[in-house]
This record gives C-alpha cells, sequence and structure tokens, in this order.
C-alpha cells in the first residue's frame, strides 16, 4: 500500500487485542490498540481512521454508546464490532447504530482479513464519491454542463471567446453530446442573457411548415390562420435563436432562412410589414455539412454564413475522465427527482463505464443512470446491474475505431487514456502495454491534460 490505512483496535482484553495488531501489522496497515471507549475517542480525536474494530463490551463507555458517539463525530469511519458467539442480538444492534459488520469471538482466522478489507474498501468508495461530488459542485459550468477534460476545456474557452461577440455559431457533433446545452451558456454568458431563448427543432417540421414556425403568419393567410401566429424568429427579438438539426433543412427552406439571416428582415406569411428582428443565431447540427455541400444537399453560401466560429463538441469517448462527474450527476438528479437513496458506483462499474464507448452519448448515460436508480435496490451499483453491453466492453477495450480525419493527437490522447483505463491508472502497466517509457507517458499524461 503506498498510503496506509489507518486502524484502531479496541478492546479491553490485552492478549486479544495485540494479537489483532499484529495481525493487521503483518499485513501492512497502520495499527494503534487502545482498552476502552474513551481511549479510542481520544485517539480518533488526535489523528482520525479508516476503521474502528471494537469490542461491545468493555469498561466505562459500553459498545453501542460508543459507536453511536463514533459515528456521530465520524460518519466516514467505518466500524466492525466483536462479540461472543452468543449474543448475535447486540452486534445487529450495533450495526442498527452505525457498524458495518461483525465478528464473533472467537475470531475466525480466515474471515477476520476478509471483513476489514471490505470495511475499508466501503470507507475508500465513500470517500471516492464524496471527492466525486466535491469536485461536482465545482464543475458544474455555464448552465448546467459538466466536465473538465481538455476537450471540454476547449469548448469553455471558446464559449468564453464568443458569448459577446454577437456572431453566429455553428454547433457540431453527434447526437446527445448537449449542443443545446452549449447554446444555452453562450446566451446566458451574452448581453443578451436577459432576453429570450428560443429553439426550433428543423428535423422535425415539413418543408411547408418550417416558413410559418420561424416567421409567424397573418390572420387568414390560409386556410386554419383564424388568428396572427409570432414566429420563433420575431420571439427571439434581443435575445438567441437556436436552430437545432439545421442540416436537415430542405434547398427552398435554406433559400428563405439565408436572405433573413443576411437582412435580419422578414415578412409574417400573409403579410405586408417588413419586421426587423435583432435575433443572435446559434445553429446545430450532428450532420458533416461540409460533405452535405459537396452533395449538393447544403447550399454553400448558407454553410458559410453559419460557420462564422465552428464549435465541435466532443463524444463522450473522446472524453472518458468526465464520465464519473456526468454519472455521478445524473444519480445525484434522478435519486431526489425519484426520492430514492442516493447510492454508490463501485469501482468497477466505473471503470467499465469508462471503456464503454457510448454510441448514444450523454444522453445515453443520462437514461441509464435514471434507469439503475429507479431498478438497483442495493447501496451500490454494481457491474451486473449494467446493460450487456457495457458488461461487454472489458472484452473489446483493446480495440479503438478511428474516424478518418482524426488527428495523430487525439488518436494519441485516446490510446494512452483508454489503456490507463483498462489497468486501473496503473503507469507502469500502462507504459508497457503502450510500448515506451514510464517517463514518457508521464510526459503524454501532462501533455494531454489527461486526468487519472
Amino acid at each position: 500500500m503506498t498510503d496506509r490505512a489507518g486502524i484502531i483496535v479496541v478492546d479491553d482484553e490485552i492478549n486479544i487485542r495485540n494479537a489483532l495488531v499484529t495481525v493487521l501489522s503483518k499485513q501492512g496497515y497502520d495499527v494503534r490498540g487502545v482498552g476502552s471507549g474513551e481511549e479510542a475517542l481520544e485517539e480518533l480525536t488526535r489523528c482520525g481512521a479508516e476503521l474502528v474494530i471494537t469490542d461491545l463490551k468493555m469498561p466505562g463507555v459500553g459498545g453501542i454508546e460508543f459507536i453511536r458517539r463514533l459515528k456521530a463525530a465520524w460518519p466516514e469511519t467505518e466500524v466492525v464490532v466483536m462479540t461472543a458467539y452468543g449474543s448475535i442480538d447486540t452486534a445487529v444492534e450495533a450495526m442498527r447504530s452505525g457498524a458495518y459488520d461483525y465478528l464473533t469471538k472467537p475470531i475466525d482466522r480466515e474471515r477476520f482479513p476478509l471483513v476489514v478489507t471490505k470495511a475499508l474498501e466501503r470507507r475508500a468508495l465513500a470517500n471516492e464519491n464524496k471527492q466525486l461530488r466535491d469536485r461536482l459542485e465545482t464543475r458544474v459550468r455555464y448552465d448546467q454542463m459538466v466536465g473538465e477534460s481538455e476537450p471540454m476545456q476547449r469548448v469553455y474557452s471558446l464559449v468564453e471567446m464568443v458569448a459577446d461577440s454577437g456572431v453566429t455559431v455553428l454547433l457540431t457533433g453527434e447526437s446527445g453530446t448537449g449542443k443545446e446545452l452549449v447554446a444555452r451558456a453562450i446566451h446566458h454568458k451574452s448581453a443578451r442573457a436577459d432576453g429570450p431563448f428560443v429553439t426550433l427543432n428543423c428535423g422535425a417540421l415539413p418543408e411547408n411548415l418550417f416558413e410559418s414556425e420561424l416567421f409567424g403568419y397573418e390572420k387568414g393567410a390560409f386556410t386554419g390562420a383564424t388568428t396572427t401566429k409570432v414566429g420563433r424568429f420575431e420571439l427571439a427579438d434581443n435575445g438567441t435563436l437556436l436552430l437545432d438539426e439545421i442540416g436537415e433543412l430542405s434547398l427552398k427552406s435554406q433559400v428563405d432562412f439565408l436572405r433573413v439571416l443576411e437582412t435580419k428582415e422578414f415578412r409574417r406569411l400573409g403579410g405586408t410589414k417588413v419586421i426587423k428582428v435583432d435575433a443572435r443565431i446559434v445553429a446545430a447540427t450532428n450532420r458533416n455539412l461540409e460533405e452535405a455541400v459537396k452533395q449538393g444537399d447544403f447550399r454553400e453560401d448558407l454553410y458559410y454564413r453559419l460557420n462564422v466560429v465552428p464549435i465541435r463538441l466532443p463524444p463522450l469517448r473522446e472524453r472518458g475522465e468526465d464520465i464519473p462527474l456526468l454519472a455521478e450527476r445524473f444519480l445525484r438528479e434522478f435519486s431526489a427527482q425519484h426520492h430514492r437513496d442516493l447510492k454508490e458506483i463501485s469501482r468497477d462499474v466505473m471503470r467499465l463505464m469508462r471503456l464503454y464507448a457510448w454510441p448514444g452519448n450523454i444522453r445515453q448515460l443520462r437514461n441509464l443512470m435514471e434507469r439503475l436508480v429507479i431498478t438497483v435496490k442495493e447501496p451500490a451499483i454494481q457491474p451486473e446491474h449494467l446493460p450487456e453491453e457495457i458488461q461487454a466492453s472489458q472484452e473489446h477495450a483493446r480495440t479503438m475505431v478511428v474516424t478518418l480525419g482524426t488527428s495523430l493527437n487525439d488518436i494519441e490522447r485516446e490510446a494512452i487514456r483508454r489503456t490507463l483505463a483498462e489497468v486501473v491508472n496503473h503507469r507502469e502497466k500502462a507504459a508497457k502495454l503502450l510500448g515506451i517509457s514510464l517517463r514518457a507517458l508521464q510526459y503524454k499524461i501532462k501533455e494531454y491534460g489527461i486526468r487519472e
């Protein structure tokens, strides 16, 4: 062990106490032995401990009262109680008071180290989850965006730079990567933050409805137009208009929109009055618009008007170090929403989730965490609770799919990240698998900003 776990053994029988201290010391733990609950509380106040192993029958403060005081002051410290074989009811009462497990005297030499290991693993897992929650409090940025990976730092930087400029922004990225959140972040960090944020999903509208949704219509403009309707573009005046799935627009709709994008003027359907609007345009797409231009499916002039400042949203597989933060965030959100106890995520689960490719990106992870909150009854989420495709991700961990055009730096960074995840951040093993020196690996980790 690099950092030796601190254990306090509490027993007024000196022979038992010394024997347990000796056994645990040989296993590499930092062990201190005391003869009473009062001494143990003093020792905890002085230097703390990850685990307390205590007898229940002691002079002075009784075992149950000792546990209650301990858990009140140091709730994160795990407790294992020792009791005589005929006093199991007392051990159960101790567990209700906060003890993790119990051992019967005489101590079973085979079970003893297993109980100690599991108690310390539980303590470590709780500590890791607390650290995740603490990091999460400081890492939720820009209107609920979560992430501290290097790809997300680039996104944050671009959001900062463009927010107040008023230029048109084109958000690209796979479905489920959070493009609307980025659009909202740009809006909320701009001078238009007090204005409206309006969205229009271009992919959900047939061609004949796009114009009326975007520009609105006057009463009597067509059969069924019994009232005047204000369009999304007008509603976004002095604010931001997000045109989602812009790549799905028909060529005719592209022409209509291009004209308005250039002049910021339009007429409602059936109207004669020219309406001028000051709306910031943010467009989003999961299509490759450059390729669509080459194929004649998207107008080149509109593409260049939209692509003033492009921001690419990285897929979740490129920002694996953000998965623990995102998972914790969604776990807390859905636990509160469904009134369930907050569960912990085991190390093995986190490892499998970091190895998985997440074709549905953040949306898929969010849906999974809601499912786990509802279906898992145990206090910690384990690998068997995960869908089969995620459980099987370890079998495919050494396979990387590289998209044509991906930079060599991005490929190298992803190879290092996945290798570290595979060996649970054991740098020496990772360096050996990658065929480079440990020093070179350490340099690359720092260069690419990889968080372990």
